[in-house]
C-alpha cells in the first residue's frame, strides 16, 4: 500500500552534525589560534568558539564559570549581570543543544573545514618539497582564499579551466574595484627567487622586479615560504 515517502535512510541530522564536529576538531588541531581559524573558515569568532565548546575541545575559566552558572539554573540575563558579558558572548560560551543547528549550515561549514585541511596539507607538502609542481598544487587549493596585500588590500584569485579540462596556468586576481591576471611564469620566478632568500623579506619588490609581485608576496607568505616584518604580517592577516 503506497504511503508517505520516507527520508533517505542515510540522512541523519545528528550524525551529520557529529561528523562536522569531528571535521572541526581536526581543523582546530592544525590552527595557530582561534582567530586565525575563524578567518580561514569565514565564520565569526563567537560562533567558532561555541562550536568548539560543543565539540568538547575548547574550554577556559570563563567558559567553565558560565556553564556552571547555566547548569545551576541561572538565566542568561543573570549570567550577563554576574560576568559583565554581553548576551552574544554568554551564548558563545554555551554549547549548542541537540537539533537546533541548521543542516545547510552544517554542510557548508564542514566543506570549509575540509578545504582548510586540504590547504594545510598542501602547504606542508610544499614546505617539505619546495618544487614548482607542489607550488602549483598549493595554488589550486587556495583558490578563492581571502588574501591581503602588504598594504592590507583584500583580493582573491581563481583559475580558469581550459578546453582540455585542466586548469590554465594563469591566476585571475579579483579585486573590489577591478580584476587583473597574473602570469604563472611570474609566480614561478618569484618562488625561485624566494628560495634564495634566507632573511626576512621586507617588501614585495625584494622578490624581484616582477609583474604582479604585490599579489605574489602574500601568497608565498601564506604558503609558509617567506618571513616578513611583523607590521606587514598584521596587514596581511596574521593574528598573534
Amino acid at each position: 500500500m503506497p504511503g508517505r515517502l520516507k527520508k533517505k535512510p542515510e540522512y541523519n541530522p545528528e550524525l551529520q552534525f557529529n561528523n562536522f564536529l569531528q571535521e572541526l576538531r581536526d581543523a582546530y588541531e592544525e590552527a595557530d589560534s582561534l582567530r586565525s581559524l575563524a578567518d580561514e573558515l569565514n565564520i565569526s569568532l563567537l560562533k567558532l568558539r561555541k562550536l568548539l565548546i560543543t565539540a568538547d575541545v575548547f574550554t577556559s575559566d570563563i567558559c567553565t564559570e558560565i556553564n556552571d552558572l547555566h547548569q545551576s539554573g541561572k538565566k542568561i540575563p543573570e549570567i550577563m549581570k554576574h560576568t559583565g558579558l554581553s548576551r552574544a558572548s554568554v551564548h558563545s560560551y554555551l554549547p549548542y543543544t541537540k537539533g537546533i543547528y541548521n543542516a545547510a549550515e552544517i554542510s557548508l561549514n564542514a566543506e570549509r573545514c575540509r578545504t582548510y585541511k586540504i590547504r594545510q596539507e598542501q602547504v606542508r607538502l610544499l614546505k617539505e618539497i619546495p618544487s614548482v609542481e607542489n607550488l602549483w598544487q598549493a595554488v589550486i587549493a587556495f583558490q578563492e582564499y581571502p588574501f591581503k596585500t602588504a598594504t592590507g588590500l583584500p583580493f582573491r584569485y581563481k583559475l580558469k579551466v581550459g578546453k582540455n579540462g585542466e586548469y590554465n596556468r594563469e591566476l585571475l586576481i579579483d579585486r573590489r574595484e577591478k580584476s587583473k591576471s597574473l602570469a604563472w611564469s611570474s609566480m614561478v620566478l618569484a618562488f625561485e627567487n624566494s628560495m634564495k632568500i634566507s632573511e626576512e623579506v621586507k617588501k614585495p619588490k625584494a622578490l624581484g622586479d616582477i609583474r604582479g609581485v604585490s599579489y605574489i608576496y602574500p601568497i608565498l607568505w601564506r604558503f609558509g615560504l617567506l618571513r616578513v616584518p611583523e607590521a606587514i604580517e598584521k596587514k596581511m592577516g596574521k593574528q598573534r
